[in-house]
This record gives structure tokens, sequence and C-alpha cells, in this order.
């Protein structure tokens, strides 16, 4: 137990001795400057208008059809490479999530206005079935790869048997 003691108070002490050898008339440190913005590179801050829709608003957003009947919900926002809405992610069906479809439909074909403060609405002019009709929408991270397809094909392939004019027969099971 004195030993690590001992060892602590002797390092301390080398430390303090370092210390006070250092020459006082070496160089002095430079106060560093504040970092600053050329004012074409400032940041601009905006502040929301009642106009503005704000994204997170939208993600589950039911979506109803001229009939108003509720034909799905928004599930994601596409943009484009200017960053402007190129489509929304609709799901469509399912039930808490299990089966259901996402398509994607044009921004143009959604119209989304403001209720009250707090209400957004969202119709389209379609149905149910034309959107449970639409191809799927696949996300990029979730495409199987080229190399992924080939063996699928491939395996599709080995697994049915060639028509060879001959048939084989499994025994009966118990």
């Amino acid at each position: 137990m004195s030993r690590p003691f001992l060892a602590a108070a002797f390092l301390l002490v080398a430390g303090a001795s370092a210390g006070l050898a250092q020459d006082a008339s070496g160089p002095k440190p430079v106060p560093g400057t504040p970092a600053t913005l050329n004012n074409d590179l400032r940041p601009t801050f905006v502040a929301q208008e009642p106009s503005d829709l704000m994204a997170s608003k939208m993600i589950g957003q039911s979506i109803v059809n001229g009939a108003n009947e509720t034909i799905g919900s928004v599930a994601d926002i596409v943009l484009g490479p200017d960053l402007a809405v190129k489509s929304y992610v609709v799901g469509v069906g399912g039930f808490l999530g299990l089966g259901t479809k996402y398509v994607s439909v044009a921004r143009e074909a959604l119209q989304v206005t403001r209720v009250d403060d707090k209400t957004l609405k969202a119709v389209i002019n379609t149905d149910k079935d034309q959107l449970r009709a639409a191809p799927e929408y696949v996300y990029l991270g979730q495409q199987p790869s080229k190399a992924d397809a080939a063996k699928t094909t491939d395996a599709a392939k080995t697994d049915t048997p060639a028509a060879t004019g001959t048939t084989t027969t499994q025994p009966a099971q118990q």
C-alpha cells in the first residue's frame, strides 16, 4: 500500500521540478483568433411560414380519395437531386404494418392542403385497388444485387426437373 503512494509522490515531485526547470524567456504562446466566416459563407436562418408543410407531419398522413375513403398513408418522401419533392411512398393495405405494400406516386398526383393550423389533408384521385395494382416501390438498399438475382434464377432452373420423357415414383410415406 505504501509503494503506490511513494510512486505517486515521486512522480508529483518530478513533474513539478521539470515545470520549474523550463526557461521563462522561451517563446510565448500566441493567443488564437476566433474563427470567422465571410459574409457570403454565413448561414441563413429561416422561420416557418404558415404555408410551409413539415415532412415530419406528412409521414403517417392518411390519404383519402375523392369519395373521402382512406386508401393509404404516406410512408416516406422521395427527394430529387435538387432536394425538391419527387414522389411520395404510400403504404397500401395491410394491418399494423404487416402485409403493407409500398408504391410511389408522383408529387403532382397527391394534393396536400392545410385544414387548420394542425391538420393536413392528402387527397389522391384513385382507389385502393389501383394502388394495390401499382408496381411495388423498392428502396435502393433493398434491391437484390444482379449476382443474387442470377443465383435465384439458376436455383429455380435446377429445382425444376427436366422433361426427359421418364417419370420417377416416390415411395408412399406411412
